[in-house]
């Protein structure tokens, strides 16, 4: 793919490129291969915006230690998603989320926000009074921890008095926020566009339809000696007629919500730029399927930035090599 010119116009400085990187759960591996895209594509990109998934991957985007995060995922099973899960007894969530932490800890190397390279943004929901909680200083962790909190699956967050949970319910896809950081010209990865369409229930043997057994039961499987998992196990698998189950309501929900929402403020905060990779059929908590969703990733901004970027004028790239 040709390299954007450099910008010529004189004393004028090089436009700041931003990232708006959205909310997704397992679809948010999507972003690897779209930030791959964009560097291929020479776009020097000069902050970053996250929310839910898009913060775990801004975050680690923003430290520059994307190398080597793909490949941790690619080779991601689901005893290794079990790794990550550390279920609690149902008070404010399922999922303590420490473990998470801890696995995105590792792949970064600063301690607050505001001592990355690359200037980020993560975007939380504060549940008590709805608003919005733009995360631009303090602990990187917490922020990123917060951002994915989704509501019912992991416990949310407390920081500063407020109780925080997933960003996606208020900012999806946070164009507004790359823009009040300073881009002259955002980049957006929507990955809510299909995913109430496309996200038909999964057939069991029994002939009844279900969201939650390519994900929990699986999960339940491997976890199944945890104390607090046994009544819910049993309770899980006591009669399949009952459907929608816990999961299917609590998940669809969030992903109707979300996709309304997307669309709601895409209409409000334009991008430039906007990447929306086909990913509706990826489940919440496919993490196993890294590969393809990357892949896809990549080839949908691949393709979206080729059509685009000829006729995209004074966007700042990287220098030529001499």
């Amino acid at each position: 793919m040709a390299k954007l010119a450099p910008e010529t116009v004189p004393n004028q400085p090089a436009r700041k490129v931003g990232l708006a990187l959205g909310s997704g759960s397992a679809r948010g591996l999507a972003h690897i291969g779209v930030l791959r895209a964009i560097e291929e594509a020479g776009i020097k990109v000069d902050l970053v915006a996250g929310t839910s998934m898009g913060a775990v991957v801004g975050a680690v985007y923003a430290a520059g230690k994307m190398a080597g995060l793909a490949d941790r995922f690619h080779a991601f099973d689901w005893r290794q998603i079990a790794a990550l899960i550390d279920p609690i007894l149902p008070r404010s969530g399922l999922i303590d989320g420490q473990r998470i932490t801890d696995f995105v800890r590792a792949h970064v190397a600063a301690a607050n926000i505001e001592d990355l390279p690359t200037p980020f943004r993560a975007v939380a929901t504060c549940i008590m009074s709805g608003e919005e909680v733009v995360c631009a200083s303090g602990d990187l962790i917490d922020a990123v921890r917060a951002s994915i909190s989704v509501p019912g699956i992991f416990t949310p967050v407390r920081s500063n008095g407020r109780v925080l949970v997933d960003g996606g319910l208020v900012n999806p896809v946070p164009v507004s926020v790359a823009r009040a950081m300073g881009a002259d010209l955002v980049i957006a990865v929507d990955l809510n566009r299909d995913i109430v369409t496309r996200r038909a229930p999964m057939p069991q043997a029994n002939g009844a339809q279900t969201d939650h057994p390519p994900t929990v039961v699986r999960l339940l499987d491997t976890l199944r000696k945890h104390p607090g998992l046994t009544q819910f196990e049993a309770w899980l698998h006591k009669d399949p007629e009952p459907l929608p189950g816990i999961f299917d309501v609590l998940l669809s929900s969030i992903y109707i919500m979300q996709a309304r929402m997307t669309q709601a403020s895409l209409r409000q905060d334009k991008p430039d730029i906007l990447i929306r990779p086909p990913l509706g059929a990826v489940r919440f908590m496919e993490f196993d399927r890294a590969e393809e969703i990357i892949e896809i990733g990549y080839r949908s901004a691949a393709e979206q930035l080729a059509g685009i970027l000829p006729n995209t004028m004074k966007i700042q790239s990287k220098k030529p090599t001499p």
